[in-house]
């Protein structure tokens, strides 16, 4: 029987998320403070828009408060569930902002993941670094052809039909690349390759 050994940071959200759902407004914070930075980090790379993001980082924290009752920690980690919220509010904003008549976007955005958050003390910031430091490295490492498909989901918010088209791939393909680059992505999250 394999036992598993939970990272103390992972012990530390279950509690926080148990402590939201009983009305706890400092477990929050306390989310709020370990994972801001990553939320805020994936949303203003997909959308390239700080005050965007920002609203992004509000919805997302609102409604971890607002359902956190609801959360299952057998589907995902704490970390998982906040990231995966922020990618779909990112994504729907993002497509809320294309379909506006006349919208063009700005040549030579700059893509604002790399500046400091005043607001959050220097570990937060390093630790959120080097996590997402560790994940680029994790994605760099696998196949080209299952990491473009990745991305194009995650970063741009293609469906899996998009990207066969974009790539001139079969659907089953990019589907099979899909689930393998997670599937290995996992593996090294599970390894403590990633944090």
């Amino acid at each position: 029987m394999t036992v598993r050994i939970e990272p103390a940071s992972a012990l530390a959200d279950y509690g926080s998320v148990r402590r939201m759902s009983g009305g706890d407004a400092t477990a929050l914070a306390e989310l709020y403070d370990r994972h801001g930075g990553a939320v805020y980090g994936l949303a203003v790379r997909i959308l390239r828009d700080a005050a965007e993001a920002e609203e992004v980082v509000q919805d997302v924290f609102l409604h971890a408060w607002k359902h956190a009752a609801r959360y299952d920690e057998a589907r995902a980690s704490v970390t998982g569930w906040l990231l995966m919220m922020a990618r779909s509010r990112a994504i729907d904003c993002l497509r809320a902002r294309q379909s506006r008549p006349g919208h063009r976007v700005a040549a030579g955005e700059t893509d604002l993941i790399h500046l400091a958050d005043t607001g959050r003390g220097q570990e937060s910031v390093a630790i959120v670094r080097e996590s997402a430091e560790r994940l680029t490295t994790a994605l760099r490492d696998l196949p080209e052809t299952m990491r473009v498909a990745l991305e194009l989901a995650y970063y741009e918010g293609l469906t899996q039909a998009a990207i066969a088209a974009r790539l001139g791939e079969p659907l089953g393909t990019v589907k099979t690349r899909m689930r393998t680059g997670l599937s290995k992505l996992r593996a090294a999250l599970e390894r403590g390759e990633v944090s």
